[in-house]
């Protein structure tokens, strides 16, 4: 049997909740599947996954076996970024989930972390809030871009490295194009943006959490027009209908080329929340892991995030 293989099986089966999903997912056959998680549990003597005629969920010892299986797999990774790596030149690739309203920034990073390190290969997923929280407790992914102030919810073990603080505004269409590029106009009340028709993301989203209670703070009680899990549906709804939205600098920046559009800061009250990437506090670090948490800490890094997230003074 070979441990590792059959371990990447298990996770994977967890992941998808499916055997054949699970088995797609690995380029096996489902029957190979199978018979490689009966030998794990032959190996350890234990049953694993609880089998009905679909895939019921892991047994309390299944779940020990998954966590072992999911720290040997990091281990392995790590391991072989450090075989294919040299000092100056760290090689592999990096997973960063961020949540939708900070995707636009860890899209950035990931572009200057591949430039200073162009053996180094970042995948960005976009992530909830607390999918980004288990998966960086299950180790499927290297680092966290989202909300602080959440980190301990969901039982995870995390670190944090401050990035940036979210500031809203609210996205209109401008009573005329201006000449070049989006605008930032004058501040607006939360008050005052309650009476607008609104596109907002949808409840289970935590930033529609931190909105909801800006409003309710205003005294407002605001039901929007149109709701949507995607950040690219409020900029174009904006875009291409008669609805505003809240979003925060980092999504204000990203629609910056629509001269139509202007965005005006929320006031009363002031809504600060501050963003940070986050990784798992008790396992090794792979070596682009090491070159990312550099770069997260890094001066120049960190005052372009800013620039592009916070009041966006420099437009």
């Amino acid at each position: 049997m070979n441990l590792l293989a059959s371990m990447k099986y298990l996770v994977a089966l967890n992941e998808h909740r499916h055997f054949a999903r699970a088995a797609e997912a690995c380029h096996i056959t489902q029957p190979a599947l199978s018979n490689a998680l009966r030998a794990l549990e032959e190996e350890f003597s234990v049953v694993i996954v609880r089998r009905g005629r679909t895939f019921a969920g892991l047994t309390s010892e299944g779940e020990q076996v998954l966590a072992a299986g999911q720290r040997m797999l990091h281990e392995q990774q790590v391991l072989q970024q450090s075989l294919k790596s040299t000092a100056d030149s760290p090689v592999g690739g990096l997973v960063i989930g961020a949540v939708p309203t900070a995707v636009p920034i860890a899209a950035r990073f990931a572009a200057m972390l591949q430039a200073r390190h162009p053996a180094i290969m970042p995948t960005v997923l976009s992530l909830s809030s607390s999918e980004l929280e288990t998966r960086l407790d299950n180790l499927s992914i290297d680092l966290g871009l989202g909300y602080t102030d959440r980190m301990g919810l969901g039982g995870a073990k995390l670190l944090a490295l401050p990035q940036y603080i979210e500031h809203y505004f609210l996205l209109r269409r401008a009573a005329q194009p201006h000449p070049h590029e989006l605008q930032i106009g004058e501040p607006i009340s939360w008050q005052g943006a309650a009476q607008q028709p609104l596109c907002l993301l949808t409840p289970e989203m935590h930033n529609r959490t931190i909105v909801n209670t800006a409003f309710a703070s205003a005294g407002c009680n605001v039901t929007a027009i149109i709701e949507t899990n995607s950040i690219l549906t409020m900029a174009l709804a904006v875009v291409a209908g008669q609805v505003c939205s809240v979003m925060p600098g980092a999504l204000v920046a990203a629609v910056r080329g629509y001269r139509e559009l202007e965005a005006l800061p929320l006031v009363s009250p002031q809504v600060r929340t501050p963003i940070g990437f986050m990784r798992h506090a008790q396992v090794r670090l792979s070596r682009a892991m090491e070159a990312a948490q550099v770069l997260a800490q890094d001066g120049a890094w960190l005052r372009h995030a800013a620039a592009h997230s916070g009041l966006l003074v420099s437009f």
